[in-house]
Formats: C-alpha cells, structure tokens, sequence
C-alpha cells in the first residue's frame, strides 16, 4: 500500500529530476525528507512495485520516473539550460507537456541512426518531418520497459 511517506518521497523524485536531470540517492532523499535511510529504502521499493518508478534492477537506484530517464538514450529533451533523458518518443513528448514548457526534442531512428529534431512550442507538437513510431501497443509497455 502506497503511504503518504511514499508520496513524499514521489514528489521530491520528481522534483529532483526537474530541478537537475537526475534522480536523487536514498541518501539524498533521507537528508531531505530528514527521514532514516531505511525508511526511505522501503519506500522506493514500494514505489517501484507499485510502477511509480523502475528502479535499476537488484538495486535502489531510479532508471526512470515516466517520463524521466536517469540514463542517457536516444531521446533528448532541452528545456532552458537543462536536457533531459527520455525513455522513449512518448516520454520524450510527456516531458515538456509534464513541465508546461516549450521544448526543442532530438531523437535517434532505430533503424537508420538519422537524428529528427522536434518542438513543442505552447503545448502543442510543432510540424515537423520527424515520424514517431511505437514498437509495441501500451497494454504491452509494463511487459518490458526497457524495450518500449
């Protein structure tokens, strides 16, 4: 069951990723909910087995908090001075609707290594050339996240 310490912790991630592209430790975390390690150890689990992040596996670090990737990938978000890792396209476009800000986006085709540029300029895609392309239907994202 997801506790209102889990949502704390929640909150801070994501503030933490806005703030530097990067999540928080647990270290970082417990200094800044002035909370014991251990609790927030648990709490990144719980958080993690309920898929409100993914956690690198067999460790407490965050790999992703949709739509933030904490490793570098194929989809850039540049939003102001701060570019961010996004897990795939549909991350890549949830960044700047998730921060209500325009943003410039490059991603890297699969198949060919071409770099396509976007922009969402006041919420909205701009026109572009770029296609963006799902391997799998959403109901089969959660079978293997590192894939999607």
């Amino acid at each position: 069951m997801i506790s209102d310490l889990d949502l704390a912790v929640r909150t801070f991630v994501y503030q933490h990723f806005v703030q530097t592209a990067r999540p928080p430790s647990v270290a970082e975390t417990a200094v800044h909910l002035n909370l014991p390690p251990n609790d927030i150890e648990k709490s990144y689990q719980r958080l993690h087995d309920n898929h409100f992040f993914f956690l690198e596996p067999g460790t407490l670090s965050i790999r992703m908090a949709n739509p933030f990737s904490a490793i570098p990938t194929k989809f850039k978000v540049h939003i102001g001075k701060i570019t961010y890792w996004a897990n795939c396209a549909w991350d890549m476009l949830g960044i700047p609707a998730a921060m209500q800000q325009d943003a410039t986006m490059t991603a890297i085709y699969e198949d060919s290594g071409e770099i396509s540029k976007f922009t969402v300029k006041n919420g909205q895609l701009q026109p572009g050339e770029g296609v963006i392309h799902f391997p799998l239907p959403v109901k089969q994202w959660y079978d293997d996240l590192i894939l999607t």
